[in-house]
């Protein structure tokens, strides 16, 4: 654990000062999608509470943080251990005296048909990655949530909005995300405390290359064409604007957004392109 402290003005406007003096838990936050809203939101002063497996990534963003005007606290931990969901927030609230703003952004994809996956061990991991540790982190932050009148914003896909072959687990494990936080969204509906439902398309990360494939190990590499896909610094941006809207949900790209509403008028076609998406690797 580290602790960072700094010293600097900010930049100045109203949309860059939503979270100065924020305290921000972000899961995943070691690479991809969660790195880059660490270092989009560091500049705005937050105090930063960075958790994920690795301590030598979380303690470099750290550093770069700190440098940008961020007060940080690395917390290495599994969210897939409940226990460990539970010393995560504890230690926040231990350093910082309060939680405003939970960011479920802990993440794992697979690439394989169903009828080829020869470990169905993988569907149990990416669950227990995507859905339960969102749901661990964010039943032992509630309790400080309800008392800033805080934020919830969790990061699932547009696999969580429709079927995507090849990615079964993938897409059960988001469908099970966005259905907890759509209904912990009424549940809180007189709290204050708003849900904002993150749905990114297909964005550059490392997780691509750490796909567990059908033998239930990682691919190694991306299957991706990434020169294609929107970047993770740019999903970023539009999280941090979501965030400080408290927007019930983004959606990152206009065919996610399309999709929505092809799956009720038609569904055959969004199956089509979820297929061809696929295919074309984008």
């Amino acid at each position: 654990m580290i602790v960072c402290v700094v010293r600097i003005q900010p930049a100045g406007g109203t949309q860059m000062s939503t979270f100065t003096g924020n305290v921000i838990i972000l899961t995943g936050a070691s690479e991809g999608i969660g790195r880059a809203l660490a270092l989009a939101l560091a500049p705005q002063k937050p105090k930063l509470v960075l958790s994920a497996r690795n301590r030598e990534r979380l303690e470099s963003l750290a550093g770069e943080c700190h440098a940008m005007g961020a007060e940080c606290l690395a917390v290495p931990a599994d969210v897939t251990d409940e226990i460990q969901c539970r010393q995560l927030i504890r230690q926040a609230v231990d350093a910082f005296g309060r939680i405003d703003t939970l960011v479920a952004n802990a993440g794992a994809t697979m690439w394989s048909r169903l009828d080829r996956l020869e470990d169905l061990g993988v569907l149990r991991t990416v669950m227990d990655v995507n859905y339960f540790g969102a749901a661990y982190c964010t039943a032992a932050a509630l309790p400080y949530l309800k008392q800033s009148r805080g934020r919830i914003v969790a990061v699932a896909s547009v696999a969580g909005l429709t079927g995507v072959p090849e990615r079964t687990g993938y897409s059960a494990s988001k469908h099970a995300m966005i259905g907890f936080f759509d209904s912990l969204r009424i549940e809180l509906a007189e709290s204050g405390v708003s849900v904002t439902v993150v749905a990114p398309d297909f964005v550059v990360t490392q997780i691509h290359r750490r796909a567990l494939g059908a033998d239930g190990r990682p691919l190694g590499e991306t299957p991706m064409h990434e020169s294609r896909i929107m970047t993770a610094e740019r999903c970023a941006a539009l999280i941090v604007d979501a965030m400080a809207g408290r927007q019930r949900l983004l959606i990152t790209s206009r065919r996610g957004r399309l999709g929505r509403w092809l799956k009720v008028l038609a569904p055959g076609l969004i199956d089509r392109i979820a297929r061809k998406a696929i295919e074309k690797k984008f």
